[in-house]
């Protein structure tokens, strides 16, 4: 994965767990499922995001019953989240139409191989 892929994501995953939140309440595996899947994120970045999420007071927890195993911690969206969640994705939609715009038209080459400089 390039640098720029891993900084893209890094600014974004909030913004992605937000936003699958504002879906519905969910568990921290399922949520770690599906953005792996979106964004190929490993399953050890959810906690400490959602732990710090929780704190910023964006999302809020609950413990269910499971029929599987122990009771699971879900997360629930509050309206700082829902708040921030609009903030973000106005920021995001903008951000990205900027940068839409620069490259609209860039004159983007094919990347060749450099010749071998081998003796």
């Amino acid at each position: 994965m390039s640098e720029i892929e891993v900084q893209l994501k890094k600014g974004v995953l909030g913004l992605c767990v937000l936003a699958l939140l504002s879906r519905g309440d969910s568990y921290a595996y399922e949520i770690a499922s599906r953005m792996a899947a979106a964004v190929d994120m490993g399953e050890g970045t959810i906690y400490p995001l959602m732990r710090r999420m929780q704190s910023d007071g964006l999302v809020v927890t609950y413990l269910e019953e499971s029929p599987s195993g122990p009771p699971r911690k879900y997360y629930r969206i509050t309206d700082t989240g829902r708040s921030r969640l609009a903030e973000q994705v106005e920021e995001w939609r903008g951000f990205t139409a900027a940068v839409e715009e620069l490259l609209d038209g860039a004159a983007v080459a094919p990347v060749q191989e450099e010749p071998s400089h081998d003796a």
